[in-house]
Order: C-alpha cells, then structure tokens, then sequence
C-alpha cells in the first residue's frame, strides 16, 4: 500500500520578530514600536493553516523570548512547529521597519530608503518606499544546515517551500536549500515519493551583498532545480538581466514544470510544462500595507494546487489571498473562507476587474452581484484606473504589490 504524508506543506526559513512603526514616519523620529511576527516561509504556512491547510515550518531559533513568541505565535495559526530546533547560543532574528513598497533591484541611495526602480501610474508619485533594518547576523536561523535539519522533517509534506532568502543568510543555509532542490532521493516502494519543491525567489537585493557567492548565480540555479518557481518581472530583470515580459522570462527558465511571474498590479502570468502562459489580473484594493503579499499569494497559489484547480483558478487564488494581506496591516491576514474565495474566483472576466476590494474586506462583507456581470462581487467593487487603463492596484500606485527586491540594512 502507497503511503500518503501527513502534511501538506512544508515551510523551512527564518521568522523573526518584526517591530513595527506606531506612526508614520522615518524610523529615527519613531517613539514606540508594535510587535508582531515576520518571515517569508512562515508566512506562507499560516496562510495555508488558516485556509485548512495542514502546514508545517522548519526553522531554528534562539532559546530566548523572542523565540517563544514565534513559535507560540506561529502554532496559534494553526501551523506544526514541532520541528523547529532552539538553539542556546544564537539569538532569534528581530528587525524593524516602516510601511511602504518594495525596491526592486536598483542599488539603494544613501542611507536605507532605495530608490524604488519602478515608473509610477501616469499622472501619480511614486509609492513609498519601505526603510527595512534587520538585526539577524549570526541567528538561530543563520546556522541551518544539512547536518542540523533533519531531511525527512523537511520532505514529509506535499510540496516543500523554500525561498531566496533562506540561501542568502550563510554558507550552510545555502548547502541545505541546494540539498533539498538537488538531491531529490529515490523513494522506497509503496513509500511517499517526496515532495514538490517550491521555490520563490524572493531577491533581497541587501543580503546579497555580504553573502559567500553571487545572488543571480546562486537564485537561477536554486530555481532551475525546483518544481513550482514564483519570480517577478522586476526581480528577474535585478537578479538575471532578463526584461521582455513573462514569456522573457520563461525562455530563460525553462526548467521548472511551474514557473509563475508576477507582474505587480498588473496580475501573474503561469506557465505549465511547454504550454502557453495563463494569465489571470490582479485585483484593485485600497493597500494598507504591501509587505507580505507575495508570500500570501504564493499560498493562495499552493492552496489552489493541492486542490489540483486549473491554473487560472490558482492564480486568481494567489491573488486574493494577497488582496486580504494588502488590505490589512501587518504581514499576515486571514484569508477569506474557502466558499467565499471559490465563489469569487468563479466569477467571469468582467465581474472580476469590477472587484474593489477595501479594508478588512476577506474578514466579512459577502458578495454580491452587481448589474450586468455574471457571479459575485464585494460591496465596494467599483475603483478607478490608471490613465492607460490599468489596474494601479489602488490605495497606492506602483508596481511590485506581489513581491519585488527591497533593500535591506543588516546589523
């Protein structure tokens, strides 16, 4: 009898605790800070927990507070933690930051705001740009490696999901994520045959900086190995030099059987094996905050192919559970409720670039179906467009709501 695992998603990377801002402003004129919880994979994990997911995160932390506090705070959402290691003598990774946008591969001006490398909305000013400053040298975390994670934690799920952050923190990070891209070992009969990889680049344009080997070297190869690969225009244009649009892209990364671009507040566009690339727009939202929406919709995206839903429907997924994360502060939000979520994605093409979605929208207001379009709709669906008739993405324009390279200070 075949052997099915108990998991259906595996998350390995570093969480840290994340201070942010109580107002706007500068982090020098900042009074007092909030803490929450922030880290890409582990993000993803509890989007997928709290869709009805059965999600685990890999990591390690300090055998400090703040390393309680994650843990604790990663399992309320659902999430397995039982293989997370403490580590006695490094600490948990903390680091502070402001709201704002993603840069996206331009070398950063001086001091810790970038210049953000993306042409704003006609006739609007450019989003502000994120002032992010990490304080994770040496952490718990920095110290994963093949010898101290244990390969079948790892690959107990049905896809395992990594990103490009995790192989920038040190040399042994990167020994791991090549272990577990690369060597894919055979499975016993009748045994789980391991799991999809899932790789989101995720280019930090700051980690790269001090790291053992060159960032696009090291993030191509990671993704030739993978199996499911999320990349954004701008970061295969920082990382690779490759410009030209998704099918660019795909050219230059034939490899992965799923490689899913993201366009910023335009939409994604997906590629199956040789088949054509599927596009799908991404919504208008009134942005709270643009830091964690590219992990949620690598999540809705996951979400949709654990599901097996074609991949027009993964991705309009993916968008809306970066929509409810946009919309909320902080890096996390509840996704909407699955029949929620299923009634919108099934909505037609106009219906769906109707969608306005505000504040809190994914906790509570049903849909509706407005005059003239087929399914659905939230309550406040209607919003303007850019002078070229695009989607700006609303509440702020710009590019790169999804993911994008932002500049870092490490410390």
């Amino acid at each position: 009898m075949t052997t099915t695992p108990e998991t259906d998603v595996v998350c390995l990377g570093e969480s840290m605790v994340t201070f942010l801002p109580s107002r706007p402003g500068p982090l020098a004129d900042v009074p007092s800070f909030e803490r929450t919880i922030g880290g890409a994979e582990s993000n993803v994990a509890c989007t997928l927990a709290r869709a009805g997911h059965r999600a685990r995160w890999v990591s390690r932390v300090g055998t400090d507070g703040f390393g309680d506090h994650l843990v604790r705070t990663i399992a309320a959402h659902g999430v397995d933690t039982t293989a997370v290691a403490r580590d006695p003598e490094r600490p948990t990774g903390i680091y502070f930051r402001t709201d704002g946008e993603r840069a996206t591969g331009a070398e950063p001006a001086t001091g810790t705001e970038p210049a953000t490398g993306t042409e704003p909305a006609t006739g609007t000013e450019p989003a502000p740009v994120s002032e992010v400053v990490y304080y994770r040298a040496g952490s718990a975390a920095s110290a994963m490696s093949p010898a101290n994670v244990e390969p079948r934690a790892a690959r107990a799920g049905h896809i395992l999901h990594l990103t490009g952050i995790t192989a920038a923190l040190s040399a042994d990070c990167l020994a791991l994520l090549r272990t577990l891209t690369s060597a894919r070992p055979a499975a016993a009969p009748g045994a789980h045959p391991g799991p999809l990889v899932s790789f989101d680049v995720n280019y930090r344009v700051g980690l790269w900086r001090t790291a053992p080997e060159p960032g696009g070297q090291v993030l191509g190869e990671l993704a030739q190995h993978s199996d499911i690969v999320f990349v954004g225009e701008d970061e295969a244009a920082a990382a690779w030099g490759v410009t030209g649009g998704p099918d660019a892209v795909r050219e230059a990364l034939p490899e992965p059987a799923v490689l899913v671009v993201k366009q910023g507040s335009v939409g994604a566009t997906a590629f199956v094996g040789e088949s054509a690339g599927v596009f799908a727009p991404a919504l208008r939202v009134d942005v709270v905050s643009p830091v964690g929406a590219g992990d949620a919709f690598a999540a809705g995206f996951l979400a949709g192919t654990l599901r097996g839903l074609p991949v027009r429907e993964r991705l309009r997924h993916g968008h809306l559970s970066a929509a409810a994360v946009l919309t909320a502060a902080g890096d996390l939000a509840a996704p909407p409720p699955r029949e929620a979520a299923d009634r919108l994605v099934a909505l037609d093409d106009a219906a769906w670039e109707a969608l306005r979605l505000g504040r809190g929208w994914s906790a509570g207001t049903p849909p509706r179906t407005p005059p003239g379009a087929r399914g659905p709709e939230t309550a406040n669906a209607r919003g303007p467009r850019t002078a070229n008739g695009k989607n700006p993405g609303a509440g702020q324009p710009g590019e790169g709501l999804y993911g994008g390279t932002q500049a870092e200070v490490d410390a």
